[in-house]
């Protein structure tokens, strides 16, 4: 991005001198630029603040462990890397900053002063690699048990439990995991109480049906007030990002579908534009439609999955019964085209498995023309429900300046009025093509956020539809040899192309070294994959960005000062997957 003739680059350099900045290249055209330590805290408060057209948002947050990597070229030389991405909305465009780390070298400093968001991602790196932030209020393990040994993401932990030998839980060791889950109030600043009354502290989970899965939340209260709460997340952790490392480009695409396991092949969807880019793959425009209306087709069946929920959540009972039944009609389209329902793991490197089946256009026209009057009628049972509307009108509220700051994106976002979509902004996958509105609200409340969602559903309808009339001829997958397999019906034809389909599946393609980012609107807001490649068949780096993790961070802001049942309120009208938060 250039503003007046100079580049974000060159404004870096006068800024923190020419020696400061070093640029690198990457496969997705992200400015990329090496910062020391000493000087990369100034160079983001700059970027947040004093830039013309600001980077507002901490987009992510994470860490390379480098000591294995091989192809460098041009770059810092380091054994860990601290890397940040930012957003600026004005520029609509990222930037990434790197900052080169040794093992032994003091803590590198904190910027919880300007990010509140950058809390739980530097707690997840020290977690996971070791690093150390100083001046961080709480560098506490937050995905891993308190009690666990070594930083998984560390090139020299183990990647399988079998490399760990067997598991023994001796009575000692028992007592010790227990006495690690006791939550202790001052560990965490907190009082134990004011005015001369104790506070309660209250469990809300880890086995609570209104925290949709495994999540604790300790609420410390004063009578029924909410005064804090510290939620503790890690539950569902299974080192997705680790997996990453050891299996093939190919072989990766069904843990995806495991993330945000409602999204179903949205997941795959954002991993593989990462892949694409570092590979220089180009898709087939019928393969880009067919992505795109089965992606919409899943957006609507999250959405239908919180709708019925959120109901439910509230003290609703019937629309979680007709939202399901409504789900499994669209699950029965995505049964036909894909041979599976909920984790289809249908998309594929440089397009999907095969082409679309005979019959598909009825069953997605039907569909189109089911939907909508059940959604008026959910409007008349949910959304015009007197006590739905007391349980969430002016609950959970924040600005569109709260959301930027503690990285909200989705629905979540748009419910504060700011028309943020990516699929408008930064187009993919041919979405630049279709004609869709971009639903917002005005009060950032839960029930706007329930506005917004509820007409989601609605512009995916005619987006679907759009797919169904416009869908192009052609081939559903790339010939692209490097990264595609040959087409299936191929491979019986001569046995070079049987023993390069064979090699293409088993060993998995060699991706060019590089780095890039594939970043979608997913269910529940900005899904992002940042993969390394170190010229081999497996990612060297997997990094996944869920929204899930950065909404479920505002959790104490949102509900410090309710009421016991507003949490709930204000869980449901968020729409988070656990899976989603702890990868």
């Amino acid at each position: 991005m250039v503003v007046a003739g100079i580049t974000i680059a060159d404004q870096l350099r006068h800024k923190l001198g020419e020696s400061a900045v070093k640029l690198q290249h990457a496969a997705d055209g992200i400015v990329t630029c090496w910062i020391a330590r000493q000087n990369f805290h100034d160079a983001l408060a700059y970027l947040k603040t004093d830039v013309e057209q600001p980077y507002r948002m901490l987009y992510d947050l994470t860490a390379i462990d480098e000591r294995m990597r091989v192809h460098r070229e041009g770059q810092p030389p380091s054994e860990f890397t601290v890397v940040y991405h930012l957003l600026s909305f004005e520029r609509n465009e990222y930037i990434r900053i790197k900052v080169p780390l040794k093992r032994d070298q003091p803590p590198i400093d904190t910027i919880t002063d300007l990010w509140p968001s950058a809390n739980w991602y530097e707690r997840e790196v020290w977690d996971m690699f070791g690093i150390r932030f100083h001046g961080h209020p709480h560098l506490k393990r937050i995905l891993m048990p308190k009690t666990w040994e070594g930083y998984p993401l560390s090139k020299d932990h183990p990647a399988r439990a079998t490399e760990m030998g067997p598991f023994h839980l001796p009575d000692e060791k028992e007592d010790a995991e227990q006495e690690a889950l006791r939550f202790k109030p001052e560990e965490w600043g907190m009082k134990p109480g004011r005015d001369g009354m104790d506070f309660i502290f209250l469990n809300v989970g880890p086995q609570h049906p209104g925290t949709h899965g495994v999540l604790r939340i300790v609420l410390q209260l004063d009578g029924e007030e909410i005064v804090d709460a510290v939620p503790e997340i890690g539950f569902h952790h299974r080192g997705a990002e680790k997996m990453g490392e050891r299996q093939s480009w190919h072989t990766y695409i069904p843990y995806t579908d495991r993330i945000d396991y409602l999204g179903g092949v949205m997941n795959n969807l954002a991993y593989l534009m990462a892949v694409e880019k570092l590979a220089g793959i180009d898709i087939p425009p019928r393969a880009k439609v067919i992505r795109v209306m089965l992606s919409e087709l899943f957006r609507i069946i999250s959405h239908l999955v919180w709708y019925g929920t959120f109901a439910q959540d509230l003290g609703q009972l019937s629309p979680v019964f007709y939202t399901f039944n409504d789900r499994e009609r669209a699950f029965g389209i995505i049964e036909a085209i894909c041979g599976a329902r909920m984790h289809p793991n249908w998309f594929r490197i440089g397009g999907v498995v095969q082409d679309l089946p005979k019959g598909w256009e009825a069953l997605v026209r039907d569909f189109v023309k089911y939907l909508p009057p059940r959604l008026i009628e959910y409007d008349k049972e949910v959304m015009q429900n007197r006590i739905f509307k007391a349980r969430t009108k002016g609950v959970g509220v924040f600005t569109t300046e709260e959301a930027i700051e503690w990285g909200v994106t989705g629905p979540n976002l748009r419910a504060c009025g700011f028309e943020w979509d990516f699929r408008k902004k930064q187009p993919y996958s041919g979405y630049e093509q279709f004609e869709f509105d971009i639903p917002t609200g005005r009060h950032g409340d839960c029930y706007d956020r329930a506005v917004v969602r509820v007409e989601e559903m609605r512009q995916s309808l005619r987006i679907i539809e759009q797919c169904v009339d416009n869908m192009p001829e052609g081939t559903y997958k790339s010939v692209q040899p490097l990264a595609c397999p040959p087409l299936k019906e191929r491979t019986m034809h001569d046995i070079e192309t049987l023993i390069t389909h064979f090699l293409g599946v088993s060993w998995g393609p060699v991706i060019p070294p590089g780095e890039a980012l594939g970043a979608i609107e997913a269910t529940k807001g900005n899904n992002g994959y940042y993969l390394i490649s170190d010229g081999g068949t497996t990612s060297y780096r997997t990094r996944i960005r869920t929204p899930s993790f950065a909404h479920m961070q505002m959790l104490p802001k949102l509900i410090r000062g309710r009421m016991v049942p507003d949490v709930f309120a204000v869980l449901g009208a968020m729409d988070y997957v656990l899976a989603d938060v702890d990868r």
